[in-house]
C-alpha cells in the first residue's frame, strides 16, 4: 500500500523576500549568466596556468588538465551504448557518503548499468575510487563547451546530483538533451545564498528542468520549489547519511578491529572529532576540568587540519598541562592521556573507541563535521552552538544524544555527568544510537528514485493536485 501523499508545505513566515518581478528577472537573468559564464572560462583558462602550489584549490586546477581527454578516451574504450548510464555528481566526501548506498544498492540490482561518479573536490578524489563506479573522474567547470564535451562522452541516461551542488549549464544542457535530472538526500538550508535574488535568477532555470527529487526534510521541499523545482517532482526521503553510518558502524570491517584492538582502553575517553583552533579554545580547558575530577579520562583529539602547526600546538598545550602526549602514528599511543590523530581516514573508526565525543565547528560559521558517525556508535556528542541549520544537530540535541555547548564550563560540566554516571551516559548512548537508526531508510527511497529515471520503473505517485509523497516517512 503506498502510503498517503503529504500536502506541499506552506511557506513559513521567515521566508526570504520574493525574487524580483518577472520583468525584472527576465532583464537581468542574461547578465547573470553571462558573469556566470565569463567565471567559468576564466577558471577553465586559469587550469593551463595553475603553480605547483600545495593547496587544495590549485591542486584542484592542476587536476583538471587535460580532462576533456581522460572523458573521451574512457567513452572511446568502455563506454556501452548499448546499456544505461546512471552519473552521479558528489562534489565532496561528505556528499559523496550520500550518495555511497545508493550506488551500492543500485549497482547490485542492476549490473548492467554503468555507472559514472564525478566530484568537484580535491578531497573527494581518493573517496571516488571507492564507490565502485565503472568511471570517476572531476567535473569540468562548468562552461557550455565542458558541458556539451562531457555529455557526448558519457551519453547519461540520468544525471543525478547529490544534496545541493546544481550547476546550471551543465543541467540545463543535459535536459536539452533528453536525459533525465535527479538529486538525492536534496537539502538546501535557510541561509543558503541560493536563495537570494540573483542565486536564483542563475539557478532557477535549472531547478525547473528537475525530474525527480528525494528531499531530506518538508522544509528543504518547501525551499526547492521557491528554486523552481515542480511540486509533483518532489519526494521526502530523508537523508541517506543516516543508512551509511548506520550501516558502515554495524559492519564487521577488519580494518576498524585492528584500530579498535591499537586503542581500546578501559579509561573513559573523549574523541574530539575535526576540532579547529576555536574549539580547542573552549575545549582543551574544559579538558584539564574534567581531568581533575578523573585523572584517568583519556583524550583523543583530531584537528580538522593536520597541519605541522596545528598538531604541535596541541602537543605543547598537553606538555605545559603535565599531560602525556603522543600521536596515532606512535607506537606508545595506546598509553599515554592525549592521542593526537596524525592520519586522514580513521576518525570515523576511532569513534568506536568512544565513551563520548566532541564535534568541531560549532564555534565559528565553517559548520560541523558529521555528528552522525559518533551518534552511530553510540557516543553522545558536544558541539558548540554555531551551527544554524543543522538538521542532525536538532535531530540529536532533541532525542537526548547531543548537547550544545557555549563554553568550557558547559563542556566540563556535562563530561563529569557523563563520566561519574554510567547510568546517565548509558542511557545518552542509547539515545544517541536511536537517533540514527530511527531514520534509517532514505537509500532504499532514493534507490527507487534512480530506478525511475534510468529504468522508467515508476516511482511514488504524487496526488493529482501537485501534492508530495511522502515517501512512507512518519
Amino acid at each position: 500500500m503506498q502510503p498517503s501523499p503529504r500536502p506541499v508545505p506552506r511557506p513559513a513566515d521567515n521566508r526570504p523576500p520574493p525574487p524580483p518581478p518577472r520583468a525584472q528577472r527576465d532583464a537581468l537573468h542574461p547578465a547573470v549568466r553571462i558573469a556566470y559564464d565569463v567565471a567559468g572560462t576564466v577558471t577553465r583558462a586559469a587550469v593551463a596556468v595553475a603553480p605547483e602550489f600545495d593547496s587544495k584549490f590549485f591542486t584542484g586546477l592542476r587536476s583538471r588538465r587535460g580532462i576533456l581527454d581522460r572523458y573521451r578516451s574512457w567513452a572511446s574504450t568502455s563506454r556501452d551504448s548499448a546499456r544505461p548510464m546512471l552519473w552521479i555528481h558528489a562534489p565532496s566526501v561528505g556528499e559523496g557518503l550520500q550518495a555511497q548506498p545508493v550506488i551500492q544498492r543500485f549497482r547490485h540490482r542492476h549490473p548492467e548499468v554503468q555507472i559514472a561518479y564525478t566530484f568537484f573536490s580535491p578531497s573527494a578524489a581518493r573517496f571516488a575510487s571507492t564507490v565502485g563506479a565503472d568511471f570517476a573522474d572531476y567535473l569540468p567547470f562548468d562552461t557550455a563547451q565542458n558541458a556539451a564535451e562531457i555529455l557526448d562522452a558519457l551519453n547519461p541516461t540520468a544525471l543525478v546530483f547529490s544534496k545541493l551542488d546544481i550547476w546550471p549549464v551543465l543541467a540545463e544542457t543535459a535536459a536539452a538533451r533528453g536525459t533525465r535530472l535527479g538529486i538525492l538526500s536534496a537539502t538546501i538550508p535557510s541561509s543558503s545564498l541560493r536563495r537570494s535574488a540573483i542565486g536564483r535568477m542563475a539557478l532557477t532555470e535549472a531547478y525547473a528542468a528537475i525530474d525527480a527529487v528525494g528531499a531530506i526534510a518538508p522544509g528543504d521541499a518547501e525551499r526547492l520549489i521557491e528554486m523552481g523545482v515542480r511540486p509533483d517532482r518532489i519526494t521526502i526521503t530523508g537523508d541517506t547519511r543516516y543508512d551509511q553510518v548506520w550501516s558502515r558502524a554495524n559492519a564487521p570491517v577488519k580494518a576498524r578491529a585492528e584500530l579498535v584492538e591499537r586503542f581500546r582502553d578501559p579509561r573513559p575517553t573523549l574523541v574530539a572529532g575535526s576540532t579547529w583552533p576555536s574549539d580547542e579554545e573552549r575545549l582543551l580547558p574544559a579538558w584539564l576540568n574534567v581531568r581533575r575530577a578523573l585523572p584517568a579520562a583519556r583524550l583523543i583529539i583530531a584537528p580538522h587540519e593536520l597541519s605541522v602547526a596545528h598538531l604541535a600546538s596541541i602537543e605543547e598545550w598537553a606538555a605545559a598541562s603535565s599531560l602525556t602526549v603522543s600521536r596515532t602514528s606512535e607506537p606508545a599511543a595506546r598509553a599515554t592521556e592525549v592521542v593526537v590523530v596524525d592520519e586522514y581516514g580513521i576518525l570515523g573508526d576511532l569513534y568506536a573507541v568512544a565513551d563520548a565525543a566532541f564535534v568541531g565547528g560549532g564555534f565559528h560559521r565553517a559548520g560541523l563535521h558529521s555528528l552522525l558517525e559518533p551518534a552511530a556508535f553510540g557516543a553522545p556528542v558536544l558541539m558548540g552552538p554555531m551551527h544554524g541549520d543543522n538538521r542532525d544537530a536538532g535531530l540529536l540535541v532533541g532525542g537526548g544524544g547531543a548537547m550544545r555547548c557555549h563554553g568550557s564550563g558547559d563542556i566540563a560540566a556535562r563530561l563529569n555527568v557523563w563520566f561519574r554516571n554510567t547510568e546517565v551516559l548509558k542511557r545518552a548512548r542509547a539515545c544517541a544510537r536511536r537517533v540514527v537508526e530511527t531514520n534509517v531508510g532514505a537509500a532504499e527511497r532514493s534507490v527507487e528514485i534512480v530506478e525511475s529515471l534510468v529504468l522508467g520503473s515508476p516511482s511514488s505517485p504524487a496526488s493529482p493536485d501537485g501534492a508530495m509523497n511522502s515517501g512512507g516517512l512518519p
